[in-house]
């Protein structure tokens, strides 16, 4: 079967899902793995999610960690929701 590509929401839902599962934060080089992003991806997706607010960054023991935001929550309940209609029509 062949794959899709992953599209730009795609991405953001996997980055943010990623973050959720690990607790609600997680280290930068761990979301890239987790997502299957390139260091220079990461960075354009994640300054794109911490302009809009989803994500934050905070440093604790020297370690820099990628936390969920409520907004980022509500957003990620509602890209579900829309995902499942989109299969329900087959769209």
């Amino acid at each position: 079967m062949e794959r899709k590509k992953r599209n730009r929401l795609d991405i953001v839902i996997d980055m943010l899902v990623s973050v959720q599962e690990k607790g609600g934060r997680i280290k930068p080089t761990h979301l890239m793995y987790k997502s299957n992003l390139s260091h220079k991806q990461l960075k354009l997706y994640l300054e794109d999610l911490i302009s809009k607010e989803f994500v934050n960054t905070h440093n604790s023991n020297n370690h820099e960690y990628i936390l969920i935001t409520d907004k980022g929550r509500a957003f990620l309940i509602k890209l579900r929701e829309i995902k499942e209609f989109e299969n329900t029509f087959g769209l």
